[in-house]
């Protein structure tokens, strides 16, 4: 993201107890519309406890997020959604932002080309395998074992640690709920 202009550093917004955002770049009280419109901005800012001093950043950023899903302007599908829950304590926790942060990355510098292509959902399409690509390649670096564990056989295989075969077998829904996706983006491409 890009630093708030003129400065060195983030935005610092101040949070109070009273619930509200106070921006201090610019002396006055804002709302979580106005952060969002940061965001889209590409601008910085930091969240900060008006009290503590702790960073709220990441809980503020959820709020947001969860904001515009009750507006009825979700971006994020309910399967979605209930997968990510699903993670929460689990192996996969660990790795997930990760493979979350570059598969966003890499959403963000082709959706330009998105914009500008006679038929998105080839590149749609062409997206997801890479993507499906870049999970594999993160597995490979993660959990080289369990990758190599979902790629064999489970049925002649038995790990030997618990652990490693439940990450195993979410690896591998993973992977199937993946290649059903480019499947479907595949079924979409050719009725255009």
């Amino acid at each position: 993201m890009a630093k708030a202009s003129g400065s060195d550093g983030p935005i610092i917004i101040k949070k109070y107890a009273n619930r509200r955002l106070y921006d201090t770049s610019t002396s006055s009280y804002v709302t979580l519309d106005h952060l969002s419109d940061l965001v889209r901005e590409g601008r910085d800012f930091e969240v900060r406890d008006a009290k503590t001093g702790d960073d709220l950043t990441r809980q503020v950023l959820t709020q947001i997020i969860f904001e515009q899903e009750t507006k009825g302007q979700g971006a994020l599908p309910l399967n979605f959604l209930r997968q990510l829950i699903g993670f929460y304590g689990g192996g996969a926790q660990t790795f997930l932002p990760a493979f979350l942060e570059m598969s966003m990355n890499s959403f963000s510098d082709t959706q330009k080309e998105w914009r500008k292509a006679a038929n998105p959902m080839n590149l749609f399409e062409a997206q997801a395998k890479r993507n499906m690509a870049m999970f594999e390649q993160a597995m490979k670096m993660f959990m080289p074992t369990v990758f190599q564990a979902s790629r064999t056989d489970r049925q002649t295989q038995s790990p030997a640690n618990p652990f490693l075969e439940y990450q195993a077998e979410a690896l591998a829904a993973m992977q199937e709920q993946m290649e059903a996706i480019q499947k479907q983006l595949s079924d979409l491409a050719r009725k255009d």
